[in-house]
């Protein structure tokens, strides 16, 4: 219930915003990919600021996104190296406990 609550209080307002922003920059706008001709409209987009700017947006989310994977390799690399080293550990734990109880029950009982 407080997780719903706190989503609201940060959500709602960052929606409103967005809403905002976009009615605030809805003219259209010209990209221009050659710097050289700049009136070429074979290289160029035309679309509204807030477009470009989400793009931009979320082309800069997924670049950190994927940057922060990749970083995080080597440390994916020790967790999976350790978790077999670990799955064989136990397999000699049990391997001792299975031998220590068939020596346990050769033992002549008193």
């Amino acid at each position: 219930m407080a997780k719903k609550i706190t989503n609201l209080l940060i959500f709602l307002p960052l929606g409103i915003i967005l809403i905002i922003f976009c009615v605030a920059n809805r003219q259209v706008v010209t990209l221009a990919f050659n710097p050289f001709r700049p009136e070429d409209q074979a290289l160029s987009l035309s679309a509204p600021l807030f477009v470009f700017i989400f793009i931009a947006l979320i082309i800069g989310i997924l670049l950190g996104s994927a940057a922060t994977w990749l970083n995080q390799a080597k440390y994916r690399k020790r967790v999976r190296i350790e978790a077999m080293e670990a799955a064989r550990w136990q397999a000699e734990a049990d391997r001792h406990k299975t031998r220590a109880e068939e020596i346990a029950g050769q033992l002549p009982s008193r």
